[in-house]
């Protein structure tokens, strides 16, 4: 039986330090703050919205709501991020995307100031992140892979690691943050010819394709670590599932993160961590 990588104890460990870097931050008159940026009301965004409240509350960040309707104009969702960027009192940023299809999501972005981007959403950031200088911050989810890895103890440095998929929400970034780990990654998607055999041979394998079962008894072997990334809905089973075949892979592996219960809860406290740290770099 596999190790089973909960994200629960990592969340919570994160909570617990931010706590004391916040109140060293009280101690010299800041309070981190948080804009929570959405348009409409999907669901997935107000359930993000309400986990990340929460999370801030913990913490102690001041985190605020900035609503716009579904139909609002590009000129009206622009207007509101000058709002954020000018505001003194906002360290940080949470845009929620997609944006609505009659928007110009990559001008939304980039207008946006970088230093208050803690979700790795402009060129600016992603910049940072390939690098390895501190502008702005890497995705959530990306961060909350490393975040993982490092506190059940998985040796990355010199480890082959595999990610699948290519996003630059996901694929991309954890391969650059991964490296920086001194890990030997090679990235791979749902068009790599015999992925299987690529997945077999890892020490670790990330699975971002956004695909429920990419990834298969095929690609495990005794000892490997796997952190699913996926967040799919199973018409038949009627629940979440991942990109893993947990049922089929889990048997096999050494370790393997569950869905729910893994990477997913790391994300808000790496959005509270990546807040917190924009709050530090402007008291030096």
């Amino acid at each position: 039986m596999a190790e089973l990588l909960k994200g629960a104890p990592v969340a919570r460990a994160l909570t617990e330090d931010l706590g004391t870097r916040v109140a060293a931050l009280l101690a010299r008159g800041v309070t981190p703050g948080l804009a929570i940026l959405r348009v409409g009301e999907r669901p997935d965004d107000l359930s993000y919205e309400r986990a990340a409240l929460r999370r801030c509350e913990k913490v102690g960040i001041s985190a605020r709501r900035v609503a716009l309707p579904a139909d609002c104009a590009q000129a009206e969702l622009e207007r509101a991020i000058r709002d954020v960027n000018a505001d003194p009192s906002v360290h940080g940023c949470l845009m929620f995307r997609p944006l609505p299809a009659a928007l110009d999501e990559h001008a939304a972005c980039e207008a946006l100031d970088v230093a208050k981007d803690v979700d790795g959403v402009t060129a600016g950031s992603l910049a940072g992140v390939f690098s390895g200088e501190a502008v702005g911050f890497p995705p959530c989810t990306a961060e909350a892979v490393l975040q993982l890895l490092r506190h059940h103890g998985v040796a990355l440095d010199g480890a082959d690691v595999v990610v699948v998929g290519r996003s630059l929400v996901i694929g991309r970034p954890v391969s650059m943050l991964l490296q920086a780990a001194n890990a030997t990654v090679t990235m791979c998607h749902t068009h790599t010819r015999d992925l299987a055999a690529k997945c077999a041979d890892a020490d670790v394998v990330v699975v971002a394709a956004g695909h429920a079962g990419t990834f298969g008894a095929r690609c495990a072997h005794a000892g490997q670590v796997v952190v699913d990334v996926g967040i799919n809905w199973d018409e038949g089973a009627q629940r979440l599932v991942g990109d893993v075949d947990f049922d089929a892979v889990e048997p096999i592996v050494g370790a393997i993160t569950p869905v729910p219960g893994g990477v997913g809860s790391v994300t808000t406290a790496c959005l509270a961590k990546h807040v917190v740290e924009a709050a530090e770099r402007t008291v030096g």
